[in-house]
């Protein structure tokens, strides 16, 4: 467990306690447990003394063995494919001799395993912490507010929350359980849900499989809700038994395929050993494991490798073969479009009950209130006339609307209200009580919302239950498909069962056969007027940005199937829901996140497309959508039809075939009352148009939405554990400005990745072009004479690739990086521009290299090569071993001063900051930004020295001399470099701007640009006349 053994493990009961009970859990009452761990059931442990049970009992982990393994990292880092080439090279060089270029091989590899070993030691440190931010979490109740916390942060005797889809944290005795099955066959080998029962309790001897009042560690929920005491965590849960067997290691050969007899052909031992040779090749050159950048890396390291040797057989040739043969990341930075959820998303998520419509009495309306779970605060107001008369009054924000009256008054002679407020108090699993420091409440934003409402008029699900002898028998958890939840209760002093029902408007008018509409009267049929005013009602409350749901409920005259206590399966749902009586609507108001509409615009300017999925009426959905810059403001010169396709409700898209989807001018940017089968059909539609999707889910129907998206977004404090097991990124914080912040930072990975692959192979082609064209250089022998020593150009691929491409990869966000279109698919990271820019800065240094070499051999000294210069000193090589000096100067300054050039591929080296100030020394706060790259860059230039003036060294192993008139050449050389690089940017700069007024003609403002595709259509055939339709 966690940090520490625990002891005594063996002897440890099955079903007793880290802290052992004076019975096994599931022969006690919950009572007896709670009381004997110490813990509250209405306000669970205080944060206080959760962290001393952390201290004491260690952290909720299973033992995942010995962690972080400081040999089997130094094993790897000589164990690999790189290493190997070195090893190989460095042997072939002792072999004929070359001992000079041995040892620095030698010392290159050396170095390489220190510098690799400390970097993996820090990497492996560094996810070993990680882990416990990816693991699952757990909803806890924390001083009375249900909070999310780590897994492995649970502990003994706090109180959890459980739904469906959640992964059970730890061993739990259950409180409460409602239609609660779970899925048990990692611990027991069943593969059907097992039902619990939270009151029941067993002999200490029950097997696990039997215990049907405890939820075990690691099984998932796989129907209902319910609420628990953790009494074991850790290696003292169940599955911790089962641990060491988890943790075997996976086989590492592949299995022989076999006959139905059990026997196997000869071929097929050899098909299973040559499949387990090839993995073992495959991991050993890293092609096959890793991720797909880490495995595209390994291939192109490969084929770089190919093509040196290549270079070496052509050099090797030239030279008669001579003795002398020393020579994409996956990012959220791409076109994408972003399906984004509402609630909690971009909205805060704390909603707060702003109307109630009571057909036969009018609308009841709260006042402004500072705590959204306190109903003491904010009056409350009643009018006779309904939302849809008060007209736009009532879309202001906290005004009264009637007569300011308290709540027994309202109560008074109030059967209606009465019956309204019994629906909306039960038909609801939030729970809002009052302790000592305030009002708390847990549950879902919706339901706390409607709770904290009822309990205005002292209707609270509390004191309704206990008070008012209301016992519940069943329930039917809210379905996204039928977008209702239900509940049954029976009235103990009337022995009458009722059905209360609260859900979608749509689907609860459909539901219901009667409706109170007029005052103290008996319920009336339900006739088309009496919904058309509901339905009117509704869009008058969704227009205000409320989202609304209703209340209906019938008698309960239906007899159960089954015997199963609280369990819907006892009734037929379809029977249950149906033939109710309509009570009212409630609207509930969840204002956007402030961040939400700059978020929107963002993603807009940067090309990213986001459409708004929700379950919420059309009306709410449009409101928010509108407040957040989802949809155009201007929306009354769109055409109808246009409009119709802008905000579309899910059975209205459903309807539509792939090919009639296919044919609308653009997908919808709102789908209201949205189900997951409407949101797979949205990813496959991108998908269709060649688009990159991106989808945001909490639920477990979410999952196959969250699958089939390029990348799936869950939710981390509403998501559950099989939605996050889904998705490719976790947003801890539910909020959707993360979503942006994600493709900044992915944006800026693809940048860097861009610069220091294009800094990187740009150097190699110079080198490349340097050595190959420089075989034209013969000496008296006949052989070529080398304008850079191996040595050299190991000594330059060392200091100027490793550690400034290094601080390339941790360069900051270019200021212009969320203005820019998408990147293309297709392409990945080598774009037109960059193969473009490779070869330039490759063959532009070259050039510069050749020239520095040719000006001191032949424009200031005699133009003799020498002989054996490639080999050794002599005065006949002086000036060759000056020239070479002078070469590998000029290199070495063009690749660190490349880096720098790097930090923007577009800029001026010397204009960075497109808005700052400083014209004249901007660029010095640019480079001393980033200081990892400065210092590398600086420790570039400081080693040059020792190489040409160190005696032995410069001459032996550099084969170069000490240069001193020719550093006039470097310095004239350094400066056409510049001048080369920046006349490249600027004609760049140039042509990407002509480009761009080709293309856009006038530069329109952005909400033109990125509605254009329904504001032109709009102009042309709703001629400025249509609106945005409120079906």
């Amino acid at each position: 467990m966690g940090n520490r053994k625990e002891e005594n493990d063996e002897s440890h009961i099955s079903g007793q306690a880290n802290k052992p009970l004076t019975l096994p859990a599931h022969a006690l009452h919950y009572h007896a447990v709670a009381e004997e761990l110490g813990a509250n059931r209405e306000d669970g442990l205080t944060e206080a003394e959760a962290k001393i049970r952390l201290n004491e009992y260690g952290r909720n982990e299973l033992d995942d063995g010995p962690g972080v393994q400081p040999v089997k990292i130094l094993v790897r880092q000589v164990a690999n494919a790189m290493m190997l080439v070195l090893i190989m090279a460095m042997a072939v060089s002792f072999g004929i001799g070359s001992y000079i270029e041995g040892g620095v091989i030698a010392a290159v590899i050396i170095l390489n395993i220190i510098v690799g070993f400390f970097q993996e030691f820090n990497a492996e440190k560094t996810m070993d912490s990680l882990r416990s931010l990816s693991s699952p979490t757990a909803v806890a109740i924390r001083s009375g507010n249900a909070i999310v916390v780590p897994t492995a942060e649970i502990v003994l005797g706090d109180m959890v929350e459980l739904k469906t889809g959640d992964t059970v944290p730890a061993d739990v005795r259950l409180l409460e359980a409602v239609n609660f099955e779970t899925d048990e066959a990692l611990l027991t080998g069943e593969s059907l849900p097992v039902s619990k029962d939270a009151e029941a309790t067993f002999d200490p001897d029950t097997g696990a499989g039997d215990r049907l009042n405890v939820a075990f560690s690691s099984s998932t929920i796989t129907k209902g809700r319910a609420r628990g005491i953790v009494f074991a965590t850790g290696m003292k849960t169940e599955i911790g038994t089962i641990a060491t067997a988890l943790r075997a290691q996976g086989r590492k050969t592949r299995p022989v395929k076999r006959k139905p007899d059990g026997s196997a052909r000869p071929h097929r031992y050899a098909e299973a050993w040559g499949l387990t040779a090839g993995d073992f090749v495959g991991n050993f050159l890293g092609v096959n494991v890793g991720t797909p950048l880490q495995r595209k890396l390994s291939k192109l390291a490969i084929l770089l490798f190919g093509i040196a040797v290549l270079c070496a057989i052509i050099v090797l040739a030239a030279n008669e073969f001579s003795n002398n043969n020393e020579v994409i990341i996956y990012a959220v930075a791409t076109g994408l479009n972003i399906c984004s959820d509402k609630t909690g998303t971009l909205t805060q998520g704390k909603m707060v009950a702003k109307r109630a419509w009571v057909p036969s009495k009018g609308t009841y309306s709260v006042g402004t209130s500072s705590n959204p779970v306190d109903p003491t605060e904010g009056n409350l107001s009643h009018t006779d006339r309904a939302p849809f008369a008060l007209g736009v009054e009532s879309e202001k924000d906290g005004k009264q609307m009637g007569d300011v009256r308290s709540y027994e008054e309202l109560l008074r002679d109030n059967t209606a209200l009465q019956g309204y407020l019994n629906v909306a108090s039960l038909a609801n699993l939030a729970h809002v009580h009052e302790s000592a420091d305030g009002w708390k409440a847990r549950g879902d934003p919706t339901e706390i919302a409607i709770q904290v409402f009822v309990s205005r008029f002292n209707c609270n699900r509390e004191r309704l239950t206990q008070e008012e002898s209301w016992s519940q028998v069943a329930e039917f958890p809210f379905d996204s498909d039928v977008k209702k939840m239900s509940v049954i209760f029976k009235n103990n002093s009337t022995q009458k069962k009722m059905i209360f029902t609260k859900g979608a408007v749509e689907r609860i008018v459909d539901s219901c056969k009667q409706i109170i509409w007029e005052t103290e009267s008996e319920p009336v049929d339900m006739n088309t007027q009496h919904r058309d005013q509901i339905l009117q009602n509704m869009e008058a409350l969704a227009a205000q940005g409320l989202r609304v749901l209703a209340f209906a409920s019938k008698e309960c005259l239906a007899t159960r199937t089954g015997e199963k206590a609280e369990s819907g399966e006892a009734y037929d749902r379809a029977v249950i829901e149906s033939d109710l009586t309509f009570h009212g609507l409630i609207g509930l108001y969840d204002p956007p996140r402030v961040e939400s509409a700059g978020a929107v615009k963002q993603c807009h300017q940067a090309g990213v497309a986001v459409h708004m999925l929700t379950g919420d009426h059309p009306g709410t959905a449009r409101a928010i959508a509108a407040q957040v810059g989802i949809i155009p403001t201007n929306a009354k010169v769109i055409a109808k039809d246009v409009a119709d396709t802008i905000v579309m409700t899910a059975s209205s898209f459903d309807k539509l075939s792939d090919a009639e989807i296919d044919r609308l001018p653009a997908l919808p940017l709102v789908i209201a009352r949205c189900a997951p089968s409407t949101k797979v059909r949205m990813v496959e539609a991108l998908h269709r148009r060649g688009a990159f999707a991106a989808m945001t889910g909490d639920g477990v129907n979410d999952s196959p939405s969250l699958k089939r998206a390029d990348v799936g977004i869950a939710m981390g404090k509403a998501g559950s554990d099989v939605a996050k097991d889904a998705s490719d990124i976790v947003l801890t914080d539910d909020n959707f400005a993360s979503i942006l912040n994600a493709i900044e930072e992915g944006r800026r990975m693809f940048d860097n990745i861009q610069k220091f692959v294009l800094h990187l192979l740009a150097e190699n082609i110079a080198q490349a072009c340097t050595l190959l064209i420089g075989l034209a250089f013969k000496d008296s022998t006949g052989l070529s004479v080398f304008p850079l020593a191996p040595v050299e150009i190991l000594w330059v691929i060392m200091i100027t690739s490793g550690m400034p491409d290094m601080g390339l990869g941790v360069e900051r966000a270019a200021p212009d990086i969320m203005a820019r279109p998408p990147q293309s698919l297709k392409t990945g990271i080598f774009t037109m521009e960059i193969i473009v820019d490779i070869i330039v800065y490759g063959v532009w240094m070259a050039i510069l290299c050749l020239s520095s070499f040719a000006i001191v051999l032949f424009g200031f000294g005699d133009g003799q090569l020498g002989e054996g210069c490639n080999d050794s000193y002599s005065d006949r090589c002086d000036t060759v071993f000056r020239a070479r000096a002078t070469t590998f100067v000029c290199l070495t300054w063009f690749a660190l001063f490349l880096a720098w050039e790097m930090i923007n591929m577009r800029r001026s080296f010397f204009r960075m900051q497109p808005g700052s100030k400083k014209y004249f020394t901007q660029w010095m706060y640019d480079v001393w930004r980033n200081q990892f790259l400065f210092w590398a860059v600086i420790a570039g230039f400081v080693t040059i020295f020792p190489t040409l003036y160190i005696p032995v060294i410069n001459r032996v192993v550099f084969k170069h001399e000490g240069i001193s008139w020719e550093w006039g050449i470097v310095f004239v050389e350094a400066t056409l470099f510049f001048a080369g690089v920046e006349a490249w940017k600027w004609t760049k700069r140039v042509y990407f701007r002509r480009k761009a007024r080709k293309g856009l003609g006038k530069v329109p403002d952005l909400e033109s640009k990125v509605f254009e595709r329904y504001l032109e259509r709009g102009d042309v055939e709703g001629d400025g006349e249509g609106e945005l339709s409120q079906k």
